[in-house]
């Protein structure tokens, strides 16, 4: 998931003990259970969806912080404790929130990992408080984990074991409750083994759908027909994949599969268009996802659909489960590419502008059987400061931050064609790549394939 994302849009009682008879929490404010936070103290919470929005907003009231350092990614709003002094944000994944605070100069710093990774790097990073956000409980007191279940279920259930450490579950009846895969993955956690339990009325975070023109719809064309029927598939977000998917909707083919980090309107879409089956090999009936982003339209579908499963990113994201499902195809985005296949998805000119997310995890899953394939998208031309570049370039800028190496390189698709780089040669490669090119670089980008070729050859 490295797309880039468009902008988005506030009691006392008891607290359970650890360790010893367990008593479920009565709710308490946002405000009381900020305060139980210390001035030098570490706090994870889940990325996006699963942030819990008034505790937050009420960490942002105070201004006694010391050191307070946060672990979390994709901030869904820009909350102003952020811009306190005395906090720092370490973060795996910058949206527009991470962005404008650094842009004010804001202690917000970014943490590489695949998205895979993010649960050892939670661990590593050990918060003594661990905030998260639910559904409700229901009659027999369990939340359910809502629209995130991502890289920190493990440190949501190694706060709610330690009796040194708090857990915080802020829970607000807009969020669907939604469903994992039990007994081992129940995506749900207990009232009785909560510390604090604040009862919110929180929105959950509406992702705006982005505009598809003709470059999108292009793209589109060229990468649905490279989807066969009983393909199993990996969406990221943006214009190109719901116009893949509303093309594959309008298909009278299907038998499709969906296990995809992170589920979309376009994928509620296809569901409704009953072009998924699920016969897809593994976890089978089911569409495996780790979080849900979009409109209130899909969160109101996702609540209590058991055809949607969430399991965490450790497995969801794991290469190995990921080429176990039937002709897996990952779409996903990129930035620039150049000749050699090497490619740049989450800076711009050496700045961080997103997160490698699942970027790296599916192109590895998909490639790892002849089946699978992982296509790599982007228009063939950007407009910097009134000029028009090309994104498909001889050679990287020097300060340039490559998300994917060459050799884990499949496909790469502009609204030109396909680029089909696995087992391919490095000056086949770089051919292949000039042809994709928009018509005005094509011609110089063909000169620099036909040098690389020639010094891959003479090397050899």
């Amino acid at each position: 998931m490295v797309l880039p994302i468009g902008p988005w849009l506030a009691g006392g009682g008891a607290v359970a003990h650890h360790g010893g008879e367990m008593s479920a929490p009565e709710p308490v404010s946002a405000e009381v259970a900020a305060a139980m936070l210390e001035p030098v103290d570490r706090l994870g919470i889940p990325l996006g969806p699963g942030q819990p929005k008034a505790f937050l907003r009420a960490l942002g009231g105070r201004s006694d912080w010391q050191e307070l350092t946060v672990f979390g990614a994709l901030l869904v709003e820009l909350f102003p404790v952020f811009a306190q002094p005395g906090v720092r944000l370490r973060s795996g994944f910058f949206g527009p929130a991470e962005r404008a605070l650094r842009a004010a100069g804001h202690a917000v710093e970014f943490v590489p990992a695949d998205f895979r990774r993010f649960r050892e790097v939670a661990q590593r990073f050990a918060p003594r408080v661990f905030a998260t956000a639910a559904a409700p409980p229901d009659e027999r007191g369990i939340f359910s984990l809502s629209l995130h279940a991502g890289a920190t279920v493990e440190e949501i259930r190694s706060a709610a074991r330690d009796p040194e450490r708090l857990l915080v579950v802020e829970t607000s009846p807009r969020l669907p409750r939604t469903l994992g895969l039990p007994p081992e993955h129940p995506h749900s956690i207990a009232l009785a083994d909560v510390d604090v339990w604040i009862e919110g009325n929180a929105e959950p975070t509406v992702l705006p759908e982005s505009a598809i023109g003709e470059v999108e719809e292009a793209i589109a064309a060229h990468i649905a027909r490279f989807i066969q029927p009983g393909a199993t598939l990996q969406t990221g977000i943006g214009a190109v994949p719901n116009a893949v998917v509303a093309l594959l909707a309008d298909r009278s083919d299907g038998d499709f599969g969906v296990h995809s980090e992170m589920f979309t309107n376009g994928l509620m879409q296809l569901h409704k268009a009953g072009r998924v089956s699920n016969r897809k090999g593994l976890f089978d009936g089911f569409s495996i996802t780790t979080f849900a982003m979009g409109d209130r339209a899909l969160y109101d579908w996702l609540d209590g659909n058991e055809v949607v499963r969430f399991l965490p990113a450790e497995i969801v994201n794991d290469p190995a489960v990921i080429a176990g499902n039937r002709d897996m195809i990952s779409i996903n985005g990129a930035l620039s590419v150049d000749l050699l296949g090497q490619v740049v998805a989450d800076s711009i000119g050496g700045v961080q502008h997103s997160g490698i997310g699942g970027h790296e995890d599916f192109l590895a899953g998909a490639g790892l059987t002849a089946e699978g394939r992982s296509l790599l998208c982007l228009p063939a031309t950007v407009d910097v400061g009134g000029q028009l570049c090309s994104r498909v370039v001889a050679t990287l800028a020097a300060d340039s931050i490559v998300t994917s190496p060459r050799h884990q390189v499949d496909v790469i698709v502009t609204e030109y064609g396909l680029a089909e780089l696995a087992g391919k040669t490095v000056g086949e490669r770089a051919r292949a790549l000039a042809e994709i090119a928009h018509p005005d670089f094509r011609e110089g980008l063909r000169s620099d394939a036909h040098s690389i070729d020639r010094r891959s050859v003479l090397a050899g």
